[in-house]
């Protein structure tokens, strides 16, 4: 036992909360901004367009702590450094959270695509807040097809989480927020 997680334990939030789902061709690549991690985002969102994963992207993510730059002025400006067409992402520039993100990001969506034209989404960001990406979709747009891809920017590989004491904290730390949230209804049961 580590730290009072039994192996059961650790085996039901890697199988539960550190997903990944398989990846078709969606309309909109969503990505969640971060403080941590943006490097391996970027690297992300290149290699999905370059698949030709999606059609249209948003990035959303305000200012972070130390850096007056806003984290989807950082991450779009990688995308579009590595190909992916700056006219195809779109820009949300306020979110400090993951519910902003997405509620944030719902009208800009609509104001420049209309959201009745987005049928799927691939939901992209780190690998710790997995789950609640889509769960925090699933909320506010339960219409839209959600698929789900991850970055690990720690120092141990996703099935090793707990024995990365940074990756560990924030894993357990994302793990604790998922039955407050639902019982808050700021996310939802996905899928």
């Amino acid at each position: 036992m580590k730290g009072g997680l039994g192996p059961e334990d650790l085996a039901r939030i890697t199988a539960e909360h550190l997903i990944s789902t398989p990846l078709e061709p969606a309309d909109l690549l969503f990505v969640f901004g971060q403080r941590r991690g943006e490097k391996e985002i970027i690297a992300t969102a290149i290699n999905l367009w370059q698949q030709r994963l999606f059609r249209h992207a948003i990035v959303s993510g305000g200012a972070t702590q130390g850096n007056s730059r806003t984290e989807c002025s950082i991450i779009k400006g990688g995308m579009v450094e590595g190909g992916v067409p700056a006219d195809l992402i779109l820009e949300e520039h306020r979110a400090t959270n993951t519910g902003e993100n997405v509620v944030f990001s719902l009208p800009v969506i609509d104001a420049a695509l209309g959201r009745d034209t987005i049928k799927s989404v691939i939901c992209l960001g780190k690998i710790c807040t997995a789950r609640r990406y889509p769960m925090t979709l699933q909320r506010h747009w339960p219409e839209v097809a959600k698929m789900l891809v991850t970055v690990n920017p720690y120092g141990a590989p996703v099935e090793r989480w707990h024995t990365d004491p940074v990756f560990r904290e924030r894993v357990l730390a994302e793990w604790r927020k998922i039955a407050p949230y639902k019982a808050q209804g700021f996310i939802a049961d996905w899928p």
